[in-house]
């Protein structure tokens, strides 16, 4: 095959809204199959690989898994605020009519996966860390399956299926620095702070050269690094500082989450979930994969995130403080809150810092309870999404045939 042929079906493919979500299963696919094989040595290997940064004394040394979970997601996390922060100013987040629904939605949950996990998990301390694990809700995959599944759903279930997700993410972002940060450095959160101002400054002066904020953002993570809090929580707060603005054309904000965009749905997040999606299952024995931790974020995502969003929602909606999203039915959003429990990528990484001290035994655990709790919640949902476009694809057909008949009489 040729390869311009290649390369324009390579594009047609990555203009598809479900392609970040293709990516990812292929991605963790792969990384389930190398962990299993012959050549699993190789891949725990390439995650080991050592990689470093040194300027006079200051040094970062990490394997390469490390890099990807503080440096690569940092840069997630940081579209992840550029988007946020656009919804809030000039997207669907700025009209309080369409955000009391999603946020009662999103904070239910958040809660419900948490109070389900703790039940399993209340009486012994270590496992009870991992509370967050089922909260998050993975965005490119639910979105992906959502365009794959409910071609004929009214619009307005995607609009509230983004805006529950990005909430969300709002949610994770603050979890992770109340509950995930430790061993504070004083002075590296001073110099994050010093970098913070600095941005600040660049801002109010509305400069339009992205560089100076790049430098500083690069400093901001690196302090932040060796602050004792997450690294990814400086991409986020950075993305807070970016000028925005409410024409695109003439906004550093849109240009740049436009721009890194691709790179984060096709090489940021498939490279994070094939780091930390692969799960050794040879010699393991099924009591040593299901444990209170795994069933606690099994049923997290698959029971209490539906039960949670649909459950707030119905409740809402019948005390009139908003209302169904438009032309949609319940057993419509009833699909879209169980599509919320495929957490993924988020779930993982929740898991990754709520056990980094833990070792491997808890990370299978995690990565068990993550796989399957979303898979079932994908498989669930999308039948659910898949059926009710079909009513819809079928009542439309008939509705057209009608009137052709009726155009002949």
């Amino acid at each position: 095959m040729p390869e311009n042929i290649v390369i324009q079906r390579w594009k047609n493919f990555t203009k598809l809204d479900a392609a970040p979500g293709i990516i990812l299963v292929i991605a963790a696919a792969l990384a389930m199959l190398l962990a299993n094989s012959p050549f699993t040595g190789g891949y725990a290997a390439f995650l080991e690989f050592p990689v470093s940064i040194k300027l006079g004394n200051f040094e970062i040394a990490k394997p390469l898994i490390l890099w990807i979970n503080d440096g690569l997601m940092a840069l997630f996390f940081f579209v992840v605020g550029l988007e946020i922060k656009r919804e809030l100013f000039y997207g669907q987040l700025s009209k309080p009519s369409q955000v009391v629904l999603p946020i009662i939605a999103a904070i239910a949950g958040i809660a419900a996966p948490a109070l389900i996990y703790a039940g399993f998990n209340a009486t012994d301390p270590i496992a009870a860390n991992g509370w967050a694990i089922p909260s998050a809700t993975d965005i490119a995959f639910a979105l992906g399956i959502f365009i794959l599944f409910g071609k004929h759903l009214p619009p307005s279930l995607k609009l509230f299926l983004l805006s529950v997700a990005i909430i969300d993410d709002i949610g994770a972002v603050l979890i992770i620095a109340i509950f995930y940060s430790h061993d504070l450095s004083t002075n590296s959160l001073l110099v994050a702070g010093f970098g913070l101002t600095f941005l600040f400054i660049f801002n109010r002066m509305k400069l339009v050269n992205k560089t100076p904020f790049l430098l500083v953002g690069i400093i901001v993570w690196a302090a932040v690094l060796k602050s004792g809090v997450h690294a990814t929580l400086a991409g986020f707060i950075v993305a807070w500082f970016i000028p925005i603005h409410r024409d695109q054309s003439q906004s550093m904000c849109y240009k740049i989450e436009h721009g890194l965009h691709p790179w984060i749905s096709f090489f940021v997040l498939p490279l994070f979930a094939f780091g930390n999606a692969g799960v050794n299952l040879l010699g393991v024995h099924m009591d040593e994969l299901f444990t209170p931790i795994s069933i606690g974020i099994i049923c997290g995502l698959f029971i209490g995130k539906q039960l949670g969003i649909f459950t707030a929602c119905w409740v809402a909606i019948k005390l009139k403080l908003c209302k169904l999203p438009e032309d949609a039915t319940w057993t419509q959003l009833y699909g879209v809150a169980i599509l919320c429990g495929v957490g993924f990528t988020m779930s993982l990484f929740i898991g990754t810092l709520a056990f980094e001290q833990q070792g491997l035994g808890y990370q299978t655990q995690v990565k068990v309870g993550v796989l399957v709790g979303s898979l079932l919640s994908a498989i669930t949902g999308g039948w659910l999404l898949t059926r009710s476009s079909k009513k819809i694809a079928a009542q439309k057909q008939g509705d057209e045939y009608a009137t052709q008949e009726t155009s002949k009489a």
